[in-house]
């Protein structure tokens, strides 16, 4: 007698209860890789396979990623951009581009998989920094940035699932810079008495494109998209309407580039630093990175100056300089305050990292604190470009001036407002309203107010007052273990310190 399946349920139909009457293949995924209509392809679901696949199989090289370069991946990638983000070399805005979506990005899919797509050179911005210099950013079109956004979300799986370490937090989804000097505040309370501040030279001006192929090959099998990488970091920048070609580096401002820079230090810098404080330090080694800063704490003294002697030499194998002046050792921790007479030091040294002065100091009870401040240098620089801009702004309506003015102090409060930091906090707010009213004063012949004028205004335009956002910074989760030649406790991830996956 011949057996006919039975009607399923109105639930989904599921692999025990299929149409017909079997289940699925062993090792494949229930979900399938089509979906329910053409509008709903799951593009998700082809970039967790990959990071599935890289976390299970960690030697394997990935040989067909180009293939996942499809409209619907391209969409997903659009839509995932800044809509104010600044303009490339042709001008053209977020919004201008969504005119005739699909046919554009069918356009970009046909050029990206025949290999014939052509990055165009990135528009080069100057933007000031802290020491009177200024940091080169370069801006790519909008459809670069789909590109390259599309690529990153393939590869961020790979390298997040088994490559990069814990103790690297730049540019990491799930991390963060306040997670970065949470992870230090353990650190500093542990055997911690001397501190290497690194600092790379230029380092997005100075990588070196043969090594970054070599760093891409050992995970990315796929030639047209080691192709594609490349271009990118040989598309060139746009100076005074001339293009000009470039040899080194990765241009900051990138979608690609901060995945492409933490790679390069991935393995330049975090793989043989983690084997040497395995096999060479005699005590306890911890490390922090947030992009191209560096910290790394140290038990004995000997350990950091002969890793800053070594640093440096294995830094120049592959092009990259440590900056002499911002490099340095010295002395940090809990009996620093006590030892710095050794140096020939009243109090002990400070070091800067992600914005924030670390200061040795104590508590109530005499025991180690560590203290942040905002760094003075990016203090006055910030207050030096609001003081220009109050004063550029000061004949639009006061209630925009206000709006705006509000928006770029809770920004200030929302980073800087970790505990300790109160005062520079204050600084910030009382400087930035002294120089609002200065300025719209200004605005007529009969300058200053009274007293009670002055009330009333703060009154209807109150500025945010200074709050600590951050009383407590993420704290990673600590386990016991022991690496090298002593006892240590190893940080895991989220938010690792000692570097375990």
């Amino acid at each position: 007698m011949p057996m006919v399946p039975g009607k399923s349920g109105n639930s989904r139909v599921t692999p025990e209860d299929s149409m017909e009457g079997r289940g699925v293949a062993d090792g494949k995924d229930a979900r399938g890789d089509a979906g329910r209509t053409l509008s709903r392809d799951p593009c998700g679901h082809a970039t967790e396979r990959i990071g599935r696949k890289a976390k299970e199989e960690k030697g394997t090289r990935f040989n067909n990623l180009l293939s996942h370069l499809k409209v619907p991946l391209l969409r997903e990638a659009y839509m995932s951009l800044r809509r104010n983000a600044a303009t490339g070399i042709d001008g053209q805005t977020w919004q201008e581009y969504g005119n005739d979506l699909e046919a554009r990005l069918g356009d970009l899919e046909g050029r990206l998989q025949r290999g014939s797509y052509h990055p165009p050179p990135v528009r080069r911005v100057e933007i000031p920094k802290g020491d009177g210099k200024t940091r080169s950013l370069g801006i790519p079109t909008v459809e670069d940035k789909i590109a390259q956004q599309a690529v990153r979300m393939l590869l961020e799986p790979i390298y997040e699932h088994s490559e990069f370490l814990g103790f690297s937090y730049g540019y990491r989804r799930g991390r963060s810079a306040h997670q970065a000097l949470g992870a230090l505040d353990v650190v500093m309370s542990r055997k911690a008495n001397w501190v290497l501040d690194a600092d790379i030279l230029s380092f997005f001006d100075t990588i070196d494109h043969e090594w970054m192929k070599r760093f891409i090959e050992h995970r990315i099998a796929d030639v047209r998209l080691v192709r594609l990488l490349m271009k990118w970091l040989k598309a060139g920048v746009m100076e005074g309407g001339q293009r000009r070609e470039v040899e080194s580096g990765t241009p900051q401002g990138g979608i690609i580039s901060p995945l492409l820079a933490n790679l390069y230090l991935h393995h330049v810098l975090d793989q043989w630093a983690h084997q040497w404080r395995q096999r060479q330090a005699r005590g306890e080694v911890y490390i922090v990175r947030y992009a191209d800063d560096v910290v790394m704490a140290f038990q004995y003294e000997s350990d950091a100056r002969r890793m800053h002697e070594e640093l440096s030499a294995r830094l120049l194998q592959f092009g990259l300089t440590l900056h002499p002046e911002k490099t340095r050792v010295l002395r940090f921790g809990r009996f620093a305050r006590r030892d710095c007479v050794l140096d020939g030091r009243h109090k002990p040294e400070t070091f800067d990292f992600l914005g924030f002065t670390h200061i040795s100091a104590k508590n109530g009870k005499g025991n180690f604190r560590l203290v942040r401040r905002t760094s003075s240098k990016k203090r006055k620089v910030k207050l030096a470009s609001l003081s220009d801009e109050i004063d550029q702004r000061k004949h639009d309506r006061v209630i925009d001036q206000h709006r705006w003015l509000s928006q770029v102090l809770r920004g200030h409060y929302n980073y800087y407002g970790v505990s300790t930091n109160f005062r520079a906090l204050h600084t910030v707010y009382s400087t930035v309203r002294r120089n609002w009213h200065e300025a719209l004063q200004r605005r007529s012949q009969r300058a200053g107010w009274r007293r009670d004028q002055r009330a009333r205004f703060e009154a209807r335009f109150p500025l945010p007052l200074p709050r600590i956002i951050h009383p407590v910074l993420p704290r990673p989760p600590c386990r016991p273990s022991t690496v090298g030649k002593s006892p240590v406790r190893e940080i895991r991830t989220p938010g690792s310190v000692r570097g375990a996956r």
